[in-house]
């Protein structure tokens, strides 16, 4: 069983080795770049990964093209801030050598915060498909928040993904401002209901939900700021498709 490890990005410079570097178990690894203007292709080709320059046509087609250009129809699809964990990279060790049960395999994502790891506040065991038969499943989703879509069976990893996000919390407004905007064409798009209920209540629900149901409070001030940040989420992406036209 040979596994193509497939990774897109822009200016990645600051992660493209940590991700490359975690990735022994695959046979191939592939950087479809959308036009980085720092490091990333020069670090990535001087890791050994084979580096594809192409247009952004969204995050669920890039990634479905990355896996196109792979050699094996097995795919190890990671964001270039994530890394395999040594437990999640021996699970994989296992799958090639004994052969895959699976048609595709979701693992726990761990994400690093502000420097912390989190534990709570809904961020894990974030369960997610990564590895998959690219002739049983693909990337689905038009704006934000692609997922895999599997038509064969699905198998569970019990290593964690690690997933390194924000630095700063100046990191993560910036990074907000983009994800809503995309979220809100996606809500446009879908024709989706903006009511002044979703705007007034439905922030301080997502606060409360994450600090308190989803035990953001043992994170410590990390998870504060977690609960925060989602409840502004969710202002967000909807007042800004109000102004997009939404109904």
């Amino acid at each position: 069983m040979k596994i193509s490890a497939t990774i897109i990005t822009f200016n990645e410079e600051r992660n493209i080795a940590r991700v490359i570097e975690s990735l022994r178990c695959a046979d191939e690894i592939i950087v479809l770049d959308s036009g980085s203007t720092d490091r990333t292709i020069e670090i990535a080709e001087n890791l050994g990964a084979r580096v594809i320059e192409g247009d952004w046509p969204g995050y669920a087609r890039q990634k479905n093209l990355a896996a196109e250009k792979a050699e094996n129809d097995w795919i190890l699809s990671l964001d270039a801030d994530e890394a395999l964990s040594e437990s999640l990279e021996a699970e994989i060790w296992h799958i090639k050598k004994t052969g895959a049960e699976f048609d595709a395999y979701t693992m726990p994502r761990l994400a690093n915060y502000l420097g912390k790891w989190i534990h709570h506040s809904g961020w894990h065991p974030d369960r997610k498909v990564r590895m998959y038969d690219r002739t049983k499943a693909e990337w689905i989703g038009e704006f934000v928040h692609e997922s895999v879509k599997v038509t064969g069976s699905v198998g569970h990893l019990e290593g964690n993904l690690l997933h390194f996000t924000c630095d700063t919390l100046s990191e993560h407004l910036k990074t907000m401002d983009r994800y809503t905007t995309l979220a809100a064409q996606q809500i446009v798009w879908e024709k989706r209901k903006i009511t002044w209920f979703k705007l007034v209540f439905e922030p301080p629900w997502t606060f409360f939900r994450t600090y308190f149901l989803k035990l953001g409070f043992l994170d410590g001030i990390e998870g504060l700021a977690i609960a925060n940040m989602a409840a502004l989420y969710n202002f967000l992406k909807y007042a800004k498709a109000k102004y997009m036209g939404g109904d």
